[in-house]
């Protein structure tokens, strides 16, 4: 089982940087995928999920109407897609797989739900 995220790197503030979650070894279109993030010195945190069929999304307040998940079953992929960055966006970046489809972003919300985790790509917005 992999989840290989990438696409990090650095940017201005008010720049976009698209993240890409590859994955291999599961049958990737059972299961929803979540991007969590974490800043030096702080929890991790949710980001963004998507259900398995790609119709049902959930997003942070921190990050609604600036970030749009998406994923292509046919590439065993989701994507991150990220503008109008600010500093308070640098963060190591990971994306993780969960079995369940739950209509409840509460439950996307927490990181131990998810069955999967790949290896994070960082993402540091400057001011």
């Amino acid at each position: 089982v992999q989840l290989q995220a990438c696409g990090g790197g650095l940017v201005q503030t008010g720049g976009s940087l698209r993240l890409s979650c590859a994955a291999s070894g599961f049958s990737f279109d059972d299961y929803a995928i979540g991007w969590f993030r974490q800043a030096p010195g702080k929890e991790r945190e949710f980001v963004a999920a998507i259900h398995r069929s790609g119709g049902v999304s959930y997003y942070a307040g921190s990050v609604k109407g600036r970030f749009t998940i998406s994923r292509d079953n046919a590439k065993n992929t989701v994507y991150l897609q990220m503008n109008s960055l600010k500093p308070e966006d640098t963060a190591v970046y990971y994306c993780a797989a969960s079995i369940q489809q739950l209509y409840s972003i509460s439950y996307y919300y927490q990181s131990i739900k998810y069955d999967y985790w790949g290896q994070g790509t960082l993402v540091t917005v400057s001011s």
